[in-house]
């Protein structure tokens, strides 16, 4: 099932809250806590090379990089649109409230294959760290956001401790955009010629998480569902990404798909 080209490498996740106000903030929060424990209960290192709060609660977005054999392939599971159904904690009504969050995932490509970057085509602007860990907070401008003009990408790093490790660790994440871009374009001409349809946009969710009013954590590709939600946002993924890597080495698996309950 582990035999792509590159499901043996380190795997840089990358959570992105999406509509739903503070509540998709907190999911996005919820989700990054969910594989850290994830990581850690696989005994992967973690480093997390951005961190941005949300203004109330959570963050707007995060990225990650797990560290172990096989992370990547393990992970690419996961990558899509996630949403979350609950009472709001933030609402003075309690009221339910859908929320959404994008989990994007990208191979550590570093030093394996060769993506050109030409130096005039990098936009690199430096700030003063902010977020989760930064030891270097409203000290140094040490934090690094680097736009690939021709793409239009954006990656940014602060948690390293200069801004030439910062630097660095841009550069790694944006190599690593640059291919994750490339290889879908490759997959969607691929699906074109076969006349298949492909739907990766944010609005897909392929995963739905509700805690009212039953409880239930449903893979919408493969139809894999739990009901220990606690569970599974404490870091059970396993079973999920068994049952998505096991329906793709038989060919049933959708990309993505979506399920309304």
């Amino acid at each position: 099932m582990l035999s792509g080209e590159h499901d043996e490498k380190n795997a840089i996740l990358s959570i992105h809250a999406g509509s739903g106000g503070v509540d998709a903030q907190d999911w996005a929060e919820m989700l990054l806590r969910m594989y850290l424990r994830w990581a850690d209960q696989h005994r992967f290192r973690t480093q997390i090379y951005d961190y941005s709060e949300g203004e109330e609660a959570g963050i707007k977005s995060a990225t990650v990089e797990i560290e172990g054999r096989f992370a990547y392939g393990y992970l690419r599971s996961e990558a899509g649109t996630h949403r979350l159904i609950r009472l709001s904690p933030f609402d003075a009504a309690h009221r339910r409230q859908t929320s959404f969050a994008k989990v994007e995932l990208m191979p550590d490509i570093e030093n394996t294959i060769e993506i050109s970057i030409r130096p005039e085509d990098i936009e690199v602007d430096t700030y003063r760290s902010t977020g989760a860990g930064g030891q270097h907070v409203n000290k140094t401008d040490s934090a690094v956001r680097m736009r690939h003009i021709p793409s239009g990408i954006v990656v940014t790093c602060q948690n390293e401790r200069s801004q030439i490790q910062n630097r660095e660790v841009a550069l790694k994440l944006l190599k690593a955009r640059l291919f994750e871009m490339e290889q879908k374009k490759h997959d969607e001409e691929a699906a074109r010629l076969k006349g298949e349809h492909v739907q990766a946009d944010f609005g897909t969710q392929i995963r739905s998480v509700i805690v009212h009013p039953y409880n239930i954590a449903k893979d919408h590709r493969t139809n894999h569902e739990t009901s220990d939600t606690t569970a599974y946002l404490a870091g059970n993924v396993d079973p999920f990404i068994h049952a998505y890597l096991q329906e793709q080495a038989s060919g049933v698996a959708s990309p993505a798909a979506v399920a309304e309950d």
